[in-house]
Order: structure tokens, then sequence, then C-alpha cells
């Protein structure tokens, strides 16, 4: 995980229209960027549904919501259009971005150890710094977390 008070890398992904998006591109506006594991799991929808349902408090905010996952622009377009997600989904299939943020790491699940995306969210300043690192963060709990400390 990346430490609090430094520059966010920059990235270029494509969201899930296929258009070619930068994380500089947001400058002047906060980010929450939200790293996940897979479109359409129940954690992960449960996050999502809870950015989306709050998407209009966090533009007050002078915030946008990016969510990040190893899912291909097809699944993304899916998932954004089954549950009406408002906000920016990049592809990472080739774990750019995933790996910048140090978020690709040794996970155990009933006893299986693998490799995958930890449920991490950053909170961004105006200026790309980041101000706030959470790792292994509860999926349901952590829009309506990241709204607060906005």
């Amino acid at each position: 995980m990346l430490e609090t008070g430094i520059k966010a890398p920059d990235f270029t992904l494509p969201d899930s229209s296929g258009k070619l998006r930068s994380l500089s591109e947001f400058k002047g506006k906060k980010v929450v960027l939200y790293f996940y594991s897979k479109d359409n799991t129940s954690g992960c929808t449960k996050q999502a549904v809870g950015f989306a349902g709050l998407n209009g408090e966090f533009e007050k905010k002078n915030a946008v919501v990016i969510g990040i996952s190893k899912d291909s622009v097809s699944s993304h377009e899916k998932f954004a259009e089954k549950y009406g997600l408002p906000f920016v989904l990049l592809s990472d299939t080739e774990k750019t971005a995933i790996m910048l943020y140090d978020v690709w790491k040794e996970k155990k699940n009933y006893g299986k150890v693998t490799m995958g995306v930890v449920r991490t969210t950053y909170i961004i300043d105006e200026k790309g710094i980041i101000t706030n690192a959470f790792e292994k963060v509860k999926a349901a709990d952590n829009p309506a977390d990241m709204l607060a400390l906005l």
C-alpha cells in the first residue's frame, strides 16, 4: 500500500466504454480511488452499489469515485449497466495501476494461498496527493466511511 502524503502515481486505463482515462484529468477534484477484485461478486457489488447510492453526495464535496479491477472493458460495461453505476470504472487487465498502487498481494481463502487484488481505497486531494489509504476495507461500509472522511 502506498503511503499518505505522496503524489498519487498517474496512470491511463480504458473506462467501461473503452475511452482512455488518466488520473491526472481529475486534478482539481478529490478522488476516491478504490481497487476491487471482480465485477458481479457479492462484496464488490455491495461496494459499487454503495458508491452509486452516494454519488450525488460525493459530487457535492467536489469528489469523483473511480473503481479499478482486472476485469475487461466489456465486463465493466455490463456491470455498470446492470447496477446503474454513475462513476468511472477502469479496466486494468495488465495490472498497471494495480501494481503502481501496491494492491496485488498474497491472499488466503479457506486455507488456499493465491495472488489477487486486496480491496483498497485511496483518497487523493485536488493537488494529486494521497491523503488517506485504507487496505482490506469492508465492502459494504467503505462508501459511507469515505464520504464521512471528505
